[in-house]
């Protein structure tokens, strides 16, 4: 019997033909997946009113829970909303007002603390809120792109002697492309909040 020597480089060849086909798998057509995000179940919408021994009253949702604002300056009726499943933060911090200059620094405080999200956001708008039949006047700020804080607002009633501002935030690095569902979806309930919003 007689033997042929097969040069190396024909097996090689055969190597790398075998090794194509099976990494290939056939005629399987593959082609990239697009980028996918976390699937995220929202609760339905119900709302419960907030009567605490504040001097105001509102609805908020029931899938939330207060806490009290522990923070070292914090005062009477400050106080968080908080979203643990959507890790936000719905921060409402009460002011009495007792002159028209405490009440002048209100405001150019919540406009400027609004403003200062303008090195991440894209725009900032502002909208006038007002419900005269509720003695509730105010300023929303939509504030766009990566910032902190996505919704902040001030409300007010026409003899200037309360004063109540609300901030949205994440409590997490903001991604609009990644938090926009949620958002849109928290916005509603701090609509609902200003729009049922009643001094005592």
């Amino acid at each position: 019997m007689e033997f042929r020597r097969i040069a190396p480089v024909k097996i090689l060849a055969a190597l790398v033909t075998v090794l194509f086909i099976t990494a290939c798998g056939g005629n399987q057509d593959y082609s990239p997946k697009p980028r996918g995000f976390y699937r995220i179940v929202f609760p339905e919408k119900a709302y419960q009113p907030y009567t605490e021994g504040c001097p105001f009253t509102f609805d908020y949702p029931q899938y939330a829970h207060f806490e009290p604002d522990r923070s070292a300056k914090a005062k009477p009726c400050w106080m968080n909303l908080q979203y643990p499943q959507f890790n936000a933060t719905l921060h409402l911090t009460y002011e009495p007002v007792s002159s028209k200059k405490e009440f002048n620094e209100l405001i150019e405080d919540a406009h400027k603390l609004s403003f200062k999200h303008t090195v991440k956001a894209t725009s900032i708008d502002e909208g006038v809120i007002s419900f005269p039949e509720r003695n509730v006047y105010g300023i929303y700020y939509t504030i766009e792109g990566n910032a902190a804080s996505s919704a902040q607002f001030y409300l007010t009633d026409s003899t200037r002697r309360h004063y109540l501002r609300g901030a949205l935030y994440f409590n997490s690095e903001p991604r609009l492309d990644s938090i926009k569902p949620v958002l849109t979806f928290l916005k509603k309930d701090v609509d609902v909040l200003i729009k049922t919003l009643r001094w005592k």
